[in-house]
């Protein structure tokens, strides 16, 4: 699996107003309804619905916010960087300027996991979060991510 796979570039964009997890995840709802082709108050219900069950927030700046839709036939992903960080109750107690979120079909079961797994693993990368950081550009924000990972996996 490789994140070009999960991500389109069009599910990429720089934030500048997002000042809470509840705009965030609306933000995002807006991004996978226009890129994805998704219900944008679904997301957003969904993504309340499992943060609710403990914080996204994996710490260093980076939430992994996810979430089962029903009506999805792959695993997908949305990604946002916000011009501001916000609070987002991460595990570290940093606020929160990178956030992948990962959407799956309800009954996926592993192919979910691995999408998480590979996100997870590509954001915990800091020279990978240090390049996202220093090109606040959605198209050199997708080159990043996904050259990114085929690099770690050689």
């Amino acid at each position: 699996m490789e994140l070009s796979s999960i991500l389109k570039p069009e599910a990429v964009r720089v934030l500048s107003a997002a000042s809470s997890k509840k705009r965030l995840f609306q933000e995002i709802g807006d991004v996978a309804a226009g890129a994805l082709g998704l219900d944008a108050q679904t997301v957003v219900d969904s993504l309340l619905e499992r943060e609710s069950l403990g914080p996204t927030g994996v710490g260093h700046g980076v939430a992994l916010p996810h979430a089962r839709l029903s009506g999805l036939d792959t695993v997908a992903g949305v990604f946002v960087m916000l011009e501001k960080p916000i609070d987002f109750g991460s595990v570290d107690r940093q606020p929160v300027d990178l956030a992948f979120a990962l959407f799956a079909p309800e009954e996926a079961g592993v192919e979910h996991l691995k999408a998480l797994a590979l996100v997870s693993r590509t954001l915990r990368d800091t020279s990978v979060c240090a390049k996202l950081r220093a090109n606040p550009d959605p198209v050199k924000l997708y080159a990043i991510l996904t050259t990114g990972q085929s690099v770690q996996a050689a």
